[in-house]
């Protein structure tokens, strides 16, 4: 006789894990509180639809935090299996300059999840929507809330996909950590990663610099470095260098409510081909030293000035070395809503390296309900569909031996 499985929510991990059972061995049903699946997926693809990342294996393990606790998934199902598994059911994808993965031209994200559900479909998956899951009754059945009423679910296995506490539109709200905590599995408090960082400008910076990238940078946190670009704004500073030095700002964010970060702002030049520049260009100012001679944008030379105190900005070696490492103070982070993705949820030490809680047997959680991070370019979303493959094999293969 089959086994039955009901998976509680429906993103990413989810789908890859009701994609990957074996159709003879389980019966499996998915649960969710919305009316359609992948609501944030569907969302996250608004921006470009980013995939995955392309790097080399080891280097892409290195970007999650804990690495350890998610090396075994990321080496069952890798970014290039995603591919592969992409191109079988029908969508092709493609290496941009930066090295993330995306769809080809004219796919939207809709077509990937609808090639997705195609699959489910073939393996007779059932959905179940508008079914909120409101924790266990006393006889530890599941409980579920929908528009007629209440409903009791046993099942073999329980699998939950219940998203993180970011973007709460989605129904991505971490609503669910107090089922978990009355059955004693510790909760981490939800913070916000891959979100923008507050920094005190002065009115007069932001009047010159607001909405203007810091492009070809590298910033630095905690002896961390992260090369690429960030983007200027009023509460302060966002975009994918700072992103993927979320684990190291929040750390100090969280001891010392204020983090500090270092920008080198031409990462191509030392120090002393700086100072060589700025000595042997004939500009009347500063400002078109730093123009003609070190190839400065106007943004980063407001935000040199901005900085600097005009005797350390005027002397040629101060402003050198400050060019390399000019100190930022953060002062705080946006709101969980308003982060791409949070750390925080079921601690990591609640599962075995299957997933499963080790206080539930039979009970497993997978996605960004756990505590781990990763920066943007496709690695959360990979780091999710290693996490549903790896399950849905290890489950066929324990069925297989009996």
């Amino acid at each position: 006789m089959k086994k039955t499985i009901a998976i509680i929510g429906s993103g990413p991990s989810a789908l890859m894990l009701a994609t990957t059972l074996n159709e003879s061995s389980f019966d499996v049903t998915i649960y969710d509180r919305n009316f359609a699946p992948a609501r944030k997926f569907l969302v996250a693809g608004d921006g470009g639809f980013n995939l995955t990342h392309s790097e080399e294996l080891d280097q892409f393990i290195n970007r999650y935090t804990p690495g350890s606790y998610l090396e075994k998934s990321l080496r069952s199902f890798t970014n290039m299996d995603l591919r592969d598994w992409l191109k079988q059911i029908g969508i092709e994808t493609y290496v941009g300059s930066s090295k993330r993965v995306f769809p080809v031209k004219d796919i939207k994200p809709i077509q990937v999840l609808n090639a997705i559900l195609k699959e489910l479909e073939n393996k007779k998956v059932q959905f179940r929507m508008k079914h909120e899951w409101k924790g266990w009754n006393e006889r530890g059945e599941l409980v579920f809330e929908n528009e007629t009423g209440v409903q009791m679910v046993n099942a073999d296995f329980v699998v939950f996909a219940l998203g993180g506490a970011s973007w709460s539109k989605t129904g991505s709200d971490g609503c669910w950590t107090p089922y978990f905590a009355k059955r004693n599995i510790e909760i981490k408090p939800f913070l916000p990663s891959n979100c923008a960082y507050a920094i005190n400008w002065t009115a007069s910076f932001i009047s010159q610099a607001e909405g203007q990238p810091l492009k070809n940078i590298s910033v630095i946190c905690n002896g961390r470095e992260k090369k690429g670009e960030v983007v200027i704004t009023k509460f302060g500073m966002e975009g994918g260098a700072v992103y993927a030095l979320s684990p190291e700002i929040r750390r100090q964010l969280t001891e010392q409510e204020a983090a500090m970060i270092f920008i080198d702002l031409v990462p191509a030049l030392s120090t002393e081909e700086i100072k060589q520049k700025l000595r042997s260009v004939k500009s009347r100012t500063i400002s078109k030293l730093l123009a003609d001679g070190v190839g400065l944008n106007k943004a980063k030379i407001e935000l040199t000035k901005s900085i600097l105190s005009k005797q350390d900005f005027m002397n040629i070696d101060t402003l050198a070395e400050s060019i390399k490492r000019l100190p930022i103070q953060l002062v705080g982070m946006a709101t969980l809503d308003e982060a791409i993705s949070t750390v925080g949820g079921i601690s990591v030490n609640e599962t075995d390296e299957n997933f499963q809680l080790h206080k539930l047997p039979n009970h497993f959680v997978i996605g960004e309900m756990l505590d781990w991070d990763a920066p943007t370019g496709g690695y959360l979303l990979q780091a999710c569909f290693s996490m549903g493959s790896y399950l849905g094999e290890k489950l066929n293969e324990d069925e297989n031996r009996k």
